[in-house]
């Protein structure tokens, strides 16, 4: 009976230490009332508001099926990355008459240039929805941060890139934007050191129970949905810390952090970051949570005027900074061996 409860006992240890492993953050989350917009918060705030009316109401749903919209929105994108003083690259992908594209944008490193850093979002949407949050929120922010961080120079090179094809039936095939980037840069050899991608950003809700969880993880995090989330696996355990210590030290917004295995929460894999583990990079995904949260994810009423602009810019502000961070070495994100 003893071996047993020796047993028990140290099974016990064993599951709170790998919790406390899987779910401790570097920082404390910001609590308490959030500050006023700053006249750049309010900029931004109204640049967002313009991108995600543009895309998910003037251009409307994304897709394969309605190729027309999906090659305006590409054209959108490239467009906003020439007008913030890049020179946008296209990178086709697709198999036969099917052809896509992802579009990215760059600011090359300096003593570190290759060392690589890469911000995505992916700007398709589901069948049916003109997809305002999922993912139009996330392809604002990317614009926004690209915007912020134009013209300046780091020590290590920032990528930018907006992927086609995220959403079903695509992912994690061959014709899934981010993977073909994703293999395309293994295959050339790149140091990409640390990959974010910003998925649906632009919902936060106040109310008790206005946040959901698959289990078991509802015990451990709040149940009010005005948090942004960094959410990665084990393997990029070290690029999850470093991101939100940044963005804790540099923004006054709640944030919640993970890093765990997937068969634990299956539901990490659910993004662009996901290609880059295939390929064997450090990735990580920034969220607002989509379906956990918010009601009309992947519907026909994810339309532009639901979402928090106001909430969004703050993020938005919190993330550039934190890139700045990660671009010149603070706080010591490592490239991998």
């Amino acid at each position: 009976m003893q071996g047993i409860v020796v047993g028990v006992l140290a099974l016990i240890t064993f599951l709170a230490a790998f919790l406390y492993y899987i779910i401790s953050m570097p920082g404390r989350p910001y609590s308490g009332p959030l500050p006023p917009l700053s006249a750049q918060a309010e900029g931004v705030r109204g640049r967002l508001m313009g991108h995600v009316e543009m895309l998910a109401s003037h251009i409307g749903e994304r897709n394969a099926l309605r190729g027309k919209t999906l090659d305006a929105a590409a054209a959108y994108i490239e467009a906003q990355f020439t007008q913030a003083g890049f020179t946008p690259e296209v990178q086709n992908f697709g198999s036969g008459a099917r052809r896509f594209k992802n579009l990215q944008a760059i600011l090359p490193g300096q003593d570190r240039a290759d060392e690589i850093i890469v911000l995505g979002a992916h700007y398709d949407t589901v069948w049916g929805s003109p997809g305002a949050d999922d993912n139009a929120s996330g392809v604002a922010a990317l614009l926004e941060i690209a915007g912020l961080l134009s013209g300046k120079r780091f020590s290590r090179s920032v990528r930018f890139v907006a992927f086609g094809n995220e959403e079903e039936p695509f992912f994690a095939t061959a014709e899934m934007g981010s993977l073909n980037y994703a293999r395309q840069a293994q295959a050339k050899g790149e140091r990409i050191i640390g990959m974010i991608s910003i998925e649906s950003v632009g919902v936060y809700l106040d109310g008790a129970g206005t946040q959901a969880y698959p289990p078991p993880l509802k015990f451990f995090y709040p149940d009010v949905g005005s948090f942004i989330a960094f959410v990665g696996n084990l393997a990029s355990r070290g690029l999850v810390r470093h991101a939100i210590a940044s963005f804790r030290a540099r923004a006054q917004f709640p944030s919640e952090g993970i890093a765990a295995p997937e068969p634990l929460a299956p539901d990490i894999i659910r993004s662009d970051h996901f290609a880059f583990w295939q390929a064997g990079f450090p990735a990580m995904m920034v969220t607002d949570t989509a379906n956990f949260r918010y009601p009309y994810y992947h519907t026909a009423l994810d339309t532009w005027d639901q979402l928090d602009y106001g909430r969004l810019a703050q993020v938005v502000i919190g993330l550039a900074k934190m890139l700045e961070d990660l671009a010149t070495g603070k706080p010591g994100l490592a490239p991998p061996r």
